[in-house]
């Protein structure tokens, strides 16, 4: 019988004290490793990329979070609202640091959408929308249309005076049992669902492929599924932070045009 090949993996956040949190996880990653691993978008032109290490998703998150405390707005709900980029995991996080709920959905691009976006703002009782300025400006004019939209507090995250991220503050109290999103169905076949993810469940789970898959210190991450999908979450943003790997994304669409 040929022998199995015995392969080595990193068990770095393994054998230490594992976080109770996402962001105490990306707060040791800035501190540990600013610079490694780290996340970077393809442009849809594939002749631009946008990457960022743990150091500047953390300085963004902070960033995002410190305006969001000027609304002591913690404890409550936050519809993300985000095409393919980074700008959605600055987001995820600053809703985190500022110890908000995070409310991933799919981005606007009609009155149907916006209906079905209503639903889960109702059912998540969302009381902020975070965006970007191009997405805003395109929502603004059709939110009379849909009264439980426009009475919610909207923000764009790429639109934030540089510097206010020394004013956060961790929130007190977060624990792994904090809820830290909720992760709703795409409502295409019915009303919209939630599920409730702590950030307990979310590292518990990071931990479990992690151990799995059996990763090693030179693995890469690489995915085009949209990172408000439960799966596109785990394998974009949470998986790779969670090892310490670099990860590749790209729009769905980019991939579908030209998958090699």
């Amino acid at each position: 019988m040929a022998s199995r090949t015995r392969i080595y993996f990193d068990h770095s956040l393994e054998e230490r004290e594992r976080p109770r949190t996402l962001v105490e996880l990306l707060r040791r990653r800035a501190t540990d490793g600013p610079e490694q691993g780290g996340y970077t978008f393809l442009s849809d032109n594939k002749d631009e990329t946008i990457q960022f290490g743990y150091a500047e998703l953390d300085r963004q998150a902070r960033a995002i979070a410190a305006l969001l405390q000027t609304q002591q707005a913690m404890g409550e709900r936050a519809l993300l609202l985000y095409p393919p980029g980074l700008d959605f995991i600055a987001a995820f996080f600053g809703c985190l640091y500022a110890g908000i709920v995070a409310v991933p959905a799919y981005p606007p691009r009609q009155n149907r959408t916006l209906l079905r976006l209503q639903a889960i703002a109702q059912d998540a009782q969302a009381t902020t929308v975070l965006t970007t300025t191009a997405i805003l400006s395109k929502v603004e004019p059709l939110l009379s249309q849909v009264p439980g939209l426009m009475t919610l507090r909207w923000i764009a995250s790429d639109d934030i005076a540089s510097g206010i991220e020394d004013d956060w503050r961790e929130p007190a109290g977060m624990r792994s049992s904090t809820l830290a999103f909720l992760q709703y169905t795409s409502g295409s076949t019915g009303m919209p669902k939630g599920v409730m993810l702590s950030h307990g469940n979310l590292l518990s789970n990071a931990s479990l492929i992690y151990r799995a898959v059996e990763h090693t210190p030179t693995d890469k991450y690489v995915s085009w599924l949209p990172t408000f999908h439960d799966m596109g979450f785990m394998a974009g943003v949470l998986q790779p932070l969670y090892g310490g790997l670099p990860v590749v994304l790209m729009s769905p669409a980019s991939f579908l045009q030209s998958p090699i």
